[in-house]
């Protein structure tokens, strides 16, 4: 199961999340995709086997994607304080990928009616969706 993480500006979030997968018994290839070389060498740092930045990056990646894991800005056009490009939403929201968004309201892109969760309660509940799902891929 090919399962690509996604994120921007500092890569935190991403990290975790590669921390948590890589850590977990999910069986899969684990790819970070990072709109900036700073978040792509952070979610590396969190154990992700394959990485690769900028838009074409994103694009490719989402297309053979089985799962995709990252905040919820990667399907709007210029969140993550402009990181993401139409052309990255589209490719994001396009593919036939499981889809696992981790709210987090920022720049003008509030979800309402989830939980106010830590990062890393947000994390945890984002793996086990992903053990949940198995073999839930291509």
């Amino acid at each position: 199961m090919k399962v690509v993480i996604i994120d921007g500006q500092g890569g935190k979030l991403g990290q975790k999340l590669a921390e948590a997968i890589s850590g977990s018994k999910v069986e899969c290839e684990l790819y970070a995709v990072g709109t900036n070389t700073v978040a792509t060498s952070a979610m590396l740092k969190g154990g992700a086997e394959y990485a690769a930045t900028g838009e074409n990056a994103v694009i490719v990646a989402c297309r053979d994607a089985d799962v995709i894991v990252g905040p919820i800005g990667i399907t709007v056009a210029d969140s993550l304080l402009g990181e993401i490009t139409p052309e990255m939403a589209k490719a994001v929201g396009q593919s036939r990928a499981l889809k696992l968004f981790l709210p987090v309201s920022h720049c003008n892109n509030q979800v309402v009616g989830v939980k106010n969760l830590s990062l890393s309660d947000m994390v945890e509940a984002a793996v086990e969706k992903l053990k949940d799902c198995g073999s839930c891929g291509k």
